[in-house]
């Protein structure tokens, strides 16, 4: 397509209700494919939803929306004026769906529940096999016919008026015919061959809209867990933003901020939308982008993305991505288009359930036949009956349009909840053939969490060492200060707030801890403080061997001691990677950290 014809193209995503099957999918496509001015349309089932690439100039929204309604279903619009969103809505009617298919499935299982008992009974007890009991059946199952079943019905006729049919249409049919039929057998007083009351089947209408109903109602309560996920990633992004405007401050909805805009951000506070730094420096924690739990400094010219926490110092970025170009906006795009998407078995599922209950009709009503010209005279109508409803039920295609998508959606939805990203059906279908697994070392491995690992001291006691650096990192927002604090607590040493606190972002602190000046960082910072780190150089190289990193402590401007940092490997991680060879993976690991402490 050329530069100019997409610039034509408009796409929406409508949240469409009433689908119950893969062939009620199939449907509003085909609708949809050959409405004028629409170019590509896909509706997937599992998360009741359309996409719709269309010419702003030939169609609308509301004559696609039309088209939808036309072909027997629903569609949503959002409103985002009236600050109603299409996910909003969509949620509302699942909502709403859910707990009407449950007080219908209940009603229908206590209705069901005692039919089912006097049909079973076979005459074994007399009170059940009475004229009375055929009465009762009837009274019990007639609600469950027309109140619990009637969207199967409204469903069958739909697909009817369009000439088509889907599951509904079995289940209309399956379950309309062993209703009417027991009711004419009942009023006409009919007989079979032996003069006994001819048989009723009345608990197989009943029993099958009962659990028709129950897999509808945990279908359904499986798609609104699942889109929790999204909601959750979605919960990530700041709903303000700070910008800078005419030497002072302003505060929007993130929605209104556009590329260009400069922002400012303070302490503690999430980053709006995605930009480069333009003034200040700061330490910002971007954990729920890359698991790394330790703090990214970020300089001019560095870019930060929404939805990160800013810990240390304040700064301004110019705005580059905002809305739905964000890194956050693209990673919840990602998992929603993952769920959307079909594996090819699923593609195989929509067409082989396109084709399937045409042919599954077809097939009982040559058994009726079948039956009706085989079997005994007195009995040839009730065992054709019988072997045509059993024919539409048991072939009922519900499992093979929904289990597919249903598993894809749950998947995805389930590894976003546990920060696994799937970029599609198709990659979580083949994921069995994978030969290789790359971990990441920082929060995959290991905790994500530093601890303090050793303690080394030079002009103070361990105890002392330990009590200084507590005191001057408890001003501190930093992991490793929160590492050091807490191995502090454990050792129950009393320390208190420095006197004075300032955070130097990528090198360290400094501080006054009572009547001492206090330094903490790496060694080009004490470098640059003309400390000698001579005394403790040779410990620097064999905690970095270690895997720790190395804190040094300088006090009254000499080197006091070194605090080992580390990122303790999980417990589970030796198991995991153990259990990925067994099964014949090969594992690596990738890190950003130096190759000493990566091998360590």
């Amino acid at each position: 397509m050329s530069a100019v014809a997409e610039k034509t193209v408009d796409r929406i995503d409508l949240p469409v209700t009433g689908m119950t099957c893969a062939a009620c999918a199939a449907r509003i496509e085909r609708s949809l494919a050959k409405a004028e001015g629409v170019q590509e349309a896909s509706v997937n089932l599992a998360t009741e939803r359309a996409m719709v690439r269309f010419d702003p100039g030939i169609t609308g929204v509301e004559k696609i929306v039309e088209t939808i309604r036309d072909a027997g279903y629903d569609a949503i619009v959002p409103v985002p004026s009236a600050g109603i969103s299409g996910d909003d809505v969509q949620a509302r009617v699942r909502r709403d769906e859910y707990e009407k298919l449950q007080r219908k499935f209940w009603i229908a299982l206590v209705l069901a529940v005692p039919v089912l008992v006097i049909a079973m009974s076979h005459g074994r007890i007399a009170l059940l096999d009475s004229p009375g009991a055929r009465w009762i059946q009837l009274l019990l199952t007639t609600p469950v016919v027309l109140y619990c079943g009637a969207q199967f019905y409204r469903g069958a006729w739909a697909a009817l008026r369009h000439r088509a049919a889907d599951m509904n249409t079995l289940i209309a049919v399956g379950t309309g015919s062993a209703y009417v039929y027991s009711v004419m057998a009942l009023m006409t007083g009919a007989r079979d061959s032996h003069g006994m009351p001819a048989p009723v089947y009345f608990e197989a209408a009943a029993v099958i809209i009962a659990l028709i109903l129950l897999g509808r109602m945990l279908e359904s309560r499986a798609k609104g867990r699942t889109s929790d996920a999204i909601k959750r990633l979605i919960g990530l992004q700041s709903k303000n933003a700070r910008l800078i405007r005419d030497g002072g401050e302003v505060e929007i909805p993130v929605e209104a901020v556009v590329p260009g805009d400069t922002v400012l951000v303070r302490p503690g506070e999430k980053i709006p939308v995605d930009g480069t730094v333009a003034t200040g420096m700061s330490a910002i924690d971007e954990s729920m982008l890359t698991g790394e739990s330790v703090p990214v400094e970020k300089t001019a010219g560095q870019t930060v993305f929404g939805g990160t926490i800013n810990r240390t110092g304040s700064f301004t970025f110019i705005a580059t991505k905002v809305g739905r170009e964000t890194m956050l906006a693209r990673i919840v795009e990602m998992v929603e288009r993952a769920q959307g998407s079909k594996a090819p078995i699923a593609r195989l599922a929509d067409v082989v359930s396109g084709i399937f209950t045409p042919i599954v009709l077809s097939i009982a009503i040559a058994t009726f036949a079948v039956w009706f010209v085989l079997a005994p005279v007195e009995t040839r109508f009730t065992l054709a009956l019988v072997n045509f409803v059993s024919v539409l039920i048991i072939a009922c295609p519900c499992a093979l349009g929904l289990a597919t998508p249903t598993a894809i959606m749950v998947g995805t939805g389930v590894g976003a909840e546990n920060g696994i990203l799937v970029r599609s059906g198709e990659s979580l279908e083949i994921a069995h053939r994978v030969s290789t697994v790359v971990l990441d070392k920082t929060g995959t491995i290991t905790r994500g969490e530093p601890s303090v690992t050793g303690i080394n001291a030079v002009t103070v006691s361990a105890d002392e060492l330990l009590l200084i650096a507590a005191s001057a990192e408890s001003a501190s927002e930093h992991p490793f200060a929160t590492a050091i604090v807490k191995a502090a607590k454990e050792k129950k040493l009393s320390f208190s707030p420095p006197a004075e606190f300032r955070a130097l972002p990528g090198q360290g602190l400094e501080a006054r801890v009572g009547d001492r000046g206090v330094l903490i960082g790496n060694s080009a910072f004490m470098r640059s403080r003309a400390i000698e780190v001579g005394p403790v150089e040779s410990k620097l190289d064999e905690l970095s061997s270690e895997g720790s990193t190395p804190v040094i402590v300088a006090v009254d401007g000499k080197v006091a001691g070194i605090i080992g940092v580390a990122d303790e490997v999980r417990p589970e991680s030796l198991r995991a990677v153990q259990a990925l060879q067994n099964m014949g993976t090969e594992v690596v690991m990738l890190t950003g950290d130096n190759e000493r402490t990566a091998a360590a």
